[in-house]
């Protein structure tokens, strides 16, 4: 015993007893020293496995009391702990406590090897297995590890099939707190997280983390088999689904398989004939919420994607997407049959339908059948009439947003379609590509009765009309 200690304990005797009795209390298995008995026996029950304490609704069992308590509330609902900031209520004390690192942005727990930091000490526990590889964590059901205990907890939710959170408002279930948490926010509309430079909200933080890095540039998931970066690691993993092409999410009705859990929910829908997302200007209903986005475009007129080349704006980041394909001549998607090779997926699937004759599409009113979706949805107004889209300068109406555009260049005289043997201009493709039969001398329309060939439509149409004379005068 040190000088200063033995002074003490003269001075203060009292005080000395009750420091030397304050670990008094030993663990006999792993000697860990407690100050109260009773915490010694919770202790204790890490070695030996007992869970005394019984939930009397489905029967789980707990090692302590207030585990116990704390679960009843998933069965009861109740979360007496909320938010004095935003009101967001909490089943536990400490889960309201790493929720104010929110709002405060306090983030006390540093990696001491790459420096980032947390809000929570279990999720820096959990990151520091991103740098040591560790997963501790096993499925006893598939073997499948994890770094993190809840990770495990929620992936044997897919074996079980259990879903124990609900939706008071919808009934839905969910698998997960937080996912029932986030869905409220649908109904409710609210968006908790905003990005402190533009002012976007979000209503879940990952996504709010994940827009931050659209300002940062940061991407720091790699794929390791193509090296392409991703900026959140979800991404990734979907993206990591095209090398290995896994689809381990699969319709119970017609057995088709998906990479992602969202593409066989919307592709659902096909079978229900689901149409949840309602546009509030004409009352037409999508199956996706990103199909009715893109449809109130056509109300508001809105192209907020534009090409940094020609400066040419588009509804849908899509569409700029295939467009940019027009100045690089890129061609992704090639055709596995024949070898043709398109700027989008989806004409590669439409092309492949030559080659199975397949026609998806029928008309419920005539039963004329399509390849295309788009194609019988301008089909059907011919029976219906309608014409959607009008010119605003003159007023005239037509069925095909492509025929406005086109017909605009009456009053502009644009001719944006160029040869590039002559020069000449023209204000459709389709003009432009029998102009080029004059100079290839190419003749596509040959006459069924006497033969002779043509390289216009017109001009073969023209010269039917010699037979028809002749017939008549006969």
């Amino acid at each position: 015993m040190e000088k200063s200690e033995k002074v003490k304990e003269h001075i203060f005797p009292e005080d000395s007893k009750k420091e030397r009795q304050k670990l008094s209390h030993d663990c006999d298995v792993c000697k860990k020293s407690f100050s109260k008995k009773g915490n010694l026996n919770k202790h204790k029950r890490i070695h030996t496995g007992e869970k005394p304490f019984h939930c009397e609704i489905c029967g789980k069992s707990f090692s302590q009391k207030i585990t116990l308590t704390t679960h009843k509330r998933i069965h009861t609902g109740e979360k007496p702990y909320h938010c004095s900031v935003c009101g967001t209520r909490f089943s536990h004390q400490s889960v309201l406590n790493n929720h104010q690192h929110c709002h405060t942005g306090e983030k006390p727990f540093h990696c001491e090897i790459c420096g980032k930091s947390f809000s929570q000490r279990s999720a820096l526990t959990n990151h520091k297995r991103i740098h040591t590889g560790e997963t501790p964590y096993s499925c006893n059901i598939c073997g499948k590890l994890f770094s993190a205990k809840s990770a495990l907890t929620y992936h044997k939710r897919i074996h079980t099939g259990e879903s124990p959170y609900h939706c008071d408002i919808c009934g839905k279930s969910f698998s997960q707190s937080c996912s029932l948490t986030t869905h409220k926010r649908s109904h409710t509309g609210e968006k908790p997280y905003h990005c402190d430079i533009c002012g976007k909200s979000f209503s879940v933080s990952c996504n709010l983390t994940g827009h931050r890095r659209i300002h940062t540039g940061e991407t720091p998931y790699s794929c390791d088999i193509c090296g392409k970066l991703f900026s959140q690691k979800l991404y990734l993993t979907l993206h990591k689904r095209i090398h290995t092409g896994e689809t381990p999410f699969h319709c119970e009705i017609c057995g088709k398989s998906f990479s992602q859990s969202g593409h066989l929910t919307i592709h659902k829908r096909i079978h229900t004939g689901e149409t949840p997302y309602s546009c509030e200007i004409c009352g037409k209903s999508f199956s996706q919420s990103s199909n009715l986005a893109s449809h109130k475009r056509l109300h508001t007129g809105e192209t907020p994607y534009s090409c940094d080349i020609c400066g040419k704006s588009f509804s849908q980041s899509g569409n700029l997407a295939s467009h940019k394909r027009f100045h690089t001549g890129e061609k992704p998607h090639p055709c596995d049959v024949c070898n043709k090779s398109f700027s989008n997926s989806s004409n590669l699937i439409t092309h492949k339908r030559i080659h199975t004759g397949e026609t998806p599409y029928s008309c419920d009113i005539c039963g004329k059948s399509f390849s295309q979706k788009n194609n019988l949805t301008l089909h059907k107004r011919i029976h219906t009439g309608e014409t959607p889209f009008h010119c605003e300068i003159c007023g005239k109406l037509f069925s095909q947003s492509g025929n406005v555009a086109k017909h605009k260049r009456i009053h502009t005289g644009e001719t944006p379609y160029s040869c590039d043997v002559c020069n000449k201009s023209f204000s459709t493709s389709s003009n432009l590509m029998t102009h080029k039969h004059i100079h290839t001398g190419e003749k596509l329309y040959p006459c069924d009765i006497c033969g002779r060939s043509f390289t216009q439509h017109g001009n073969l149409t023209s010269h039917k009309r010699v037979h028809q004379g002749k017939k008549q005068s006969h």
